[in-house]
Order: C-alpha cells, then structure tokens, then sequence
C-alpha cells in the first residue's frame, strides 16, 4: 500500500496569492504546497481523498490519469471544489466515479455541483455518491472512518489498510477527542494536521498534534495543512524523531 501527498497546504495554499510565502523559504520547493489531499494505491487501485481546487495539476504530476474512487473527507471549498476535474476522470474511465462521504456531505455538494450528480443539458453526471461508512471495503482497501470536531462542522477522519499495514489520515479538525485517540491506535503511518504553531480556532496547531501523536503512541508521522509560518527545513530540525514535515509529491510506501 502506497500513499502519495498530493498536496500537504492550508486552504490558501503557500504561497498565497500576492506571493506571500510568509515565514516559508521561496527557495526551497518543498514549501510550494497546494491544497490538501492523498492518493491511496494498493495493486493499482487508486483511492483519492478530497477534490481539492488543485486536484487537475496534482495528478499530472502524480502521473496519474484515472482513480477508482473518491472520498469527499467534509464540505469545505479547499477539499472539495476541484470537483469539475472528475469529469475527464469520468470520461477516461468510461462510466461514474464512486465518490464517498457521509450523507450530509453529499446532500450538500450535490446542492452546490448539481450538474455533477445529475447531469445537465446533454452532459452526463460524473459521480456515483455512496455514503461512507463507519467501516467498509472500496476495492481491496479497507476503510475506517470517524467523525471529527472541526469546529461547527464534522469532518471524517480515516483509516486505511491492506489487511497488514494501516494508514491513519486527519486533517481539519479543532479537538482531538479521546475516541479520536482510541480509534486512531495502532495506526503505522499517521498523516495529520498541524496548521501552525500558536492556535487556530477550527485546526491543530502544531503542540496539539504532537500531543494527540504522544497520546496515539507515537506512530510514525507526516505532518500536513500548513500554512505559511511553517517552513520545511525549520520543522525539519525543531519536530522530534519519527515526525516529519509533508511536502507535495511525497511517496510512502508500506
């Protein structure tokens, strides 16, 4: 099983516009991040977490021209409005792409995308939306999922496994709860949030998920949805051993 970051920023992505790179050195690629999201490969079956609005040139660099499946994590623009793209992922695999979320997710991208869902004036749908469930196989992936706090909204939180090795991925979510910390157990890679270093009313920041990986065991982790303030090589040196910044293309393979 292989995951691939496709993009590891905030919903500003780094830069934002204007050039603003923040504290984040220009110079180093690995601070050019775009909207947050993974692609999931087990024996070429592909899983791709959130439509995010750079999701066209993510798989172009990923190489990647068809995914088997999408899951939709919550609601949120910076995860969700790259969704139009699915329509050459549609064309390429020649019929509807299984797209997975929970029930209130889906009833409100097919308010905002109703196209998408329904088809309009000669152009066919592009996804086939089935809920996410709390536990369920899309192909041969098993996938977990829990609902997290993310402040006035729910956003999933997932689990991924081959039968063997088990990927944990959470970003946006504002508390990290006990049955968060029950559910991600025993995880051997943990893909999580950390915004920034001083707090955030809806994310993590970065003393909070070291806290939530110490309570998690201390799984081996990437961190994801920074912004800004988060330089890679300053992280690089400052986070403890079995922790490391994300950057955009990151491939781990378990």
């Amino acid at each position: 099983m292989k995951v691939r970051i496709l993009g590891c920023g905030t919903s500003s992505g780094v830069p934002r516009i204007g050039n603003d790179w923040g504290q984040c050195d220009p110079d180093n690629p690995r601070n050019l991040r775009s909207r947050s999201s993974i692609l999931i490969s087990l024996g070429g079956f592909r899983l791709l977490v959130d439509t995010s609005p750079d999701m066209r040139l993510q798989l172009l660099d990923a190489e990647v021209g068809a995914v088997d499946g999408i899951i939709w994590t919550h609601e949120h623009a910076d995860h969700c409005h790259g969704l139009d793209d699915l329509r050459q992922i549609m064309h390429l695999r020649g019929s509807l792409v299984p797209a997975y979320a929970r029930n209130h997710v889906l009833d409100t991208l097919k308010w905002r995308f109703t196209y998408a869902f329904a088809g309009n004036a000669g152009y066919p749908a592009l996804v086939d939306p089935i809920d996410l469930l709390d536990h369920q196989s899309i192909g041969p992936i098993e996938v977990s999922a829990i609902e997290m706090p993310h402040g006035p909204i729910k956003a999933s939180g997932l689990i991924f496994s081959d039968g063997v090795h088990k990927i944990g991925y959470a970003t946006d979510f504002s508390k990290f709860t006990d049955d968060m910390v029950d559910f991600f157990q025993g995880v051997d890679l943990f893909i999580i949030d950390a915004l920034r270093r001083y707090p955030h009313p809806t994310h993590p920041h970065l003393a909070m998920t070291l806290a939530a990986l110490e309570k998690c065991g201390n799984p081996r982790a990437i961190i994801t949805h920074m912004d800004n303030t988060m330089d890679y090589d300053d992280l690089a040196a400052e986070l403890p051993p079995g922790v490391e910044p994300g950057y955009d293309g990151l491939e781990v393979q378990l």
